[in-house]
């Protein structure tokens, strides 16, 4: 029975794809380097800290790794203000309503930072649903790293047997499995350039997926 499901956020609650993509990429102009697209690729599931870690490796960067995460945030933060057309992905509030409802945990583990993740649960009330929410910045390594869904699945009313997670990323779904827990990939239009192979189930649209379609996932599992 799954009594604990993980959700990933950005690309499965939200997009706020676009909105990082502009602050990134403004950033990167500032910083007078040119991050290909697939470099920016590549970095879907870090943390902001361990993509500017990257960056400022691949291309000799001098500024502070810090100083850099701060200004990120600050141009993310004040394009995401002026958005007014940000809203939660198709259906994922129905699934959620449903699960919060039938009295399964819901956890969040996301990349994004804690100020990103209030933000966007301000923004649309989620915090009503959610008993734990899980910041990549809190971890030295990001997805594909197993160490956000380990600690995620510690913090469930059950054991990690009894969990599953959503992810829409190739390094979300590395860590989901490396973690050793049930993943559903989600096939995000958000989401460009994923391989989401390595998922035990994907889904196109979340009204593929509800508390009772869970819960057979989770007989099958069992059964194995």
């Amino acid at each position: 029975m799954i009594e604990t499901v993980i959700f990933d956020m950005d690309g499965v609650i939200v997009d706020t794809e676009p909105v990082h993509r502009y602050a990134y990429f403004k950033q990167f102009a500032e910083l007078n380097i040119n991050v290909t697209e697939e470099m920016y690729s590549s970095f879907t599931g870090f943390s902001t800290r361990n993509t500017f870690q990257k960056v400022k490796e691949t291309f000799g960067l001098v500024q502070d790794v810090e100083d850099m995460i701060q200004r990120k945030r600050t141009i993310f933060n004040d394009a995401f203000d002026t958005k007014k057309d940000l809203e939660l992905l198709e259906g994922v509030r129905d699934l959620i309503v449903d699960l919060h409802g039938n009295g399964v945990q819901l956890i969040l583990a996301s990349s994004a930072s804690k100020v990103t993740i209030a933000r966007v649960f301000n923004r649309f009330s989620l915090d009503l649903y959610f008993t734990h929410k899980v910041s990549g910045e809190d971890f030295p390594k990001s997805k594909p790293h197993p160490a956000i869904f380990e600690h995620a699945a510690s913090l469930s009313i059950a054991p990690k047997e009894n969990c599953i997670v959503i992810e829409d990323s190739t390094n979300g779904i590395k860590a989901a499995k490396a973690a050793g827990i049930f993943c559903v990939g989600y096939n995000s239009l958000h989401s460009v350039a994923q391989d989401l192979s390595e998922a035990d189930v994907i889904v196109n649209h979340f009204k593929e997926l509800n508390c009772k379609v869970i819960q057979e996932l989770g007989s099958k599992l069992s059964n194995n």
